[in-house]
């Protein structure tokens, strides 16, 4: 396969640097967080960014990608996808910062107008790769995924990992300021101690040594049993399992040659990765990934072109920890060298969740695999509709209760000689003062899952707004 040409690539990207992050052990809701100079600047997706060029889109390096536009972007060729949720904002940025390394400014992106006026892009010809942002709901509360996450946490394993786990809690207790430290938390303890150490001086000449590694060491075990399965279609694999169906139809796409793409940058978190290394064996080969990849952290997926005799496409994938480290070959489900594409997709399509219906299947069925129970934010959603719906109606029969009786007041009541009407003008008399009225803009039947709290639902701009008593 040496002398094999790449049709095309697929990198699947971690964020880069960011502030603190936590998330609950149980159900994975997250915090706020945003990114860093350093996660966007040169060291680390900037970075990656520009090794992904110097890689793949300069015509004298071996990988380059045969027949691909390199000096301005071609938006039919190259594509991106962002995760979304609440570390979304951060992953968007890492993106950004990932994809103008990969295509600096040019000054020949420009155009000329009607006038003979040559308009050059800003910042010198910076280049726009528009990106699609993905997203499945990431409540982890749902049955499947919690019974996992407890059944890792009752298995012998992880008891017997919170026992040797007791002197690094000890030790860590004065520096993680009231947090808890027991196993469950092993992330969040991580996750503190990590960004301090990176962005607070302080604390960062006396944090006693191998403390960090030590955290580092019970965090990776967390997380590679909660993101992780035995199975490949298991749901602790359920970050992985969305991300294949994407691998392979654009793996579809590259290698049929009435397809323009040839890129695809997928810029996601941490999970995936996780996943992803289980479900294709590769952590049976190298142990040493199990865990957290570092911030900008890259699998590139690789579609070669075999020389003949044999002109199959096969599939080359390397990987690469973070900016300290350098790409390296890693083979999948217990190949030794390239896997034939054919391979790969029957291996794996099986495993892949190709829709959001498919997914919230998997995820609230009690074993993964069948569809038990509706999802639990639509329940909610129907709960609330109903209870919305009873107190209109009730609301309409007192109203009409009260006007039944005002007539039935005013017929029954002494009628003086004269007239009736009054000659004073009264201000407002019968409308709703405009002091009493408040515009009302939701919909209580809409539910926003915790981990989507940072985006507004389409619910909070109804087309008419409605107006209520105050």
């Amino acid at each position: 396969m040496l002398l094999s040409k790449v049709l095309g690539v697929i990198v699947i990207a971690r964020n880069g640097d960011r502030s603190n992050y936590y998330q609950d052990p149980y159900s994975y809701a997250g915090s706020s967080t945003e990114t860093t100079a350093l996660g966007e600047a040169r060291a680390e997706s900037f970075q990656l960014g520009s090794l992904l060029r110097s890689t793949y889109l300069e015509s004298s390096s071996p990988s380059y990608i045969n027949g691909m536009r390199t000096d301005l972007v071609d938006n039919d060729e190259v594509k991106a996808r962002v995760k979304a949720g609440v570390e979304g904002t951060v992953v968007f940025d890492s993106s950004i910062a990932l994809l103008q390394g990969l295509f600096p400014p040019n000054k020949n992106n420009k155009i000329q107008l009607a006038n003979d006026t040559t308009v050059v892009a800003p910042l010198g010809g910076y280049q726009y790769v528009p990106g699609m942002w993905i997203s499945h709901r990431c409540d982890m509360r749902l049955m499947a995924f919690a019974k996992h996450t407890k059944d890792f946490y009752n298995s012998q394993e992880f008891k017997e990992k919170a026992q040797d786990a007791q002197s690094f809690f000890k030790a860590a207790k004065d520096f993680v300021f009231g947090r808890p430290t027991i196993l469950e938390n092993a992330w969040n303890l991580y996750d503190f101690m990590n960004t301090q150490l990176v962005h607070n001086k302080t604390y960062a000449h006396r944090l006693p040594p191998t403390l960090i590694e030590q955290a580092r060491s019970f965090a990776n075990f967390h997380e590679d049993g909660v993101f992780s399965d035995k199975h490949i279609t298991g749901i602790g694999n359920i970050a992985g399992r969305t991300l294949l169906h994407t691998i392979i139809t654009s793996l579809e796409r590259i290698a049929f040659n009435g397809d323009p793409l040839q890129f695809l940058l997928v810029q996601t978190t941490y999970q995936p990765f996780i996943s992803f290394f289980h479900q294709t064996g590769i952590t049976d080969e190298h142990p040493e990934y199990k865990g957290i990849p570092n911030y900008s952290s890259a699998i590139v997926i690789e579609l070669r072109r075999g020389s003949p005799p044999d002109l199959r496409d096969f599939l080359r994938i390397r990987f690469k920890n973070g900016t300290s480290d350098h790409f390296r070959d890693v083979h999948v489900f217990g190949h030794h060298s390239d896997i034939p594409l054919t391979e790969f997709i029957y291996r794996a399509e099986n495993a892949a969740i190709t829709s959001n219906k498919q997914w919230r299947e998997v995820c609230n069925s009690s074993d993964g695999f069948s569809n038990l129970s509706l999802p639990r934010s639509n329940v909610q959603a129907a709960f609330t509709g109903a209870f919305a719906f009873v107190s209109l109606l009730a609301l309409f029969m007192l109203t009409k209760l009260v006007k039944r009786s005002r007539a039935r007041a005013r017929e029954a009541r002494l009628r003086l000689p004269g007239d009736e009407v009054s000659e004073v003008t009264v201000v407002n008399y019968g409308a709703i003062s405009w002091e009493r009225a408040e515009w009302y803009g939701g919909d209580p039947t809409s539910v926003i899952a915790r981990c989507d709290r940072p985006y507004v639902a389409p619910a909070e701009y109804p087309e008419r707004p409605r107006w209520f008593i105050s």
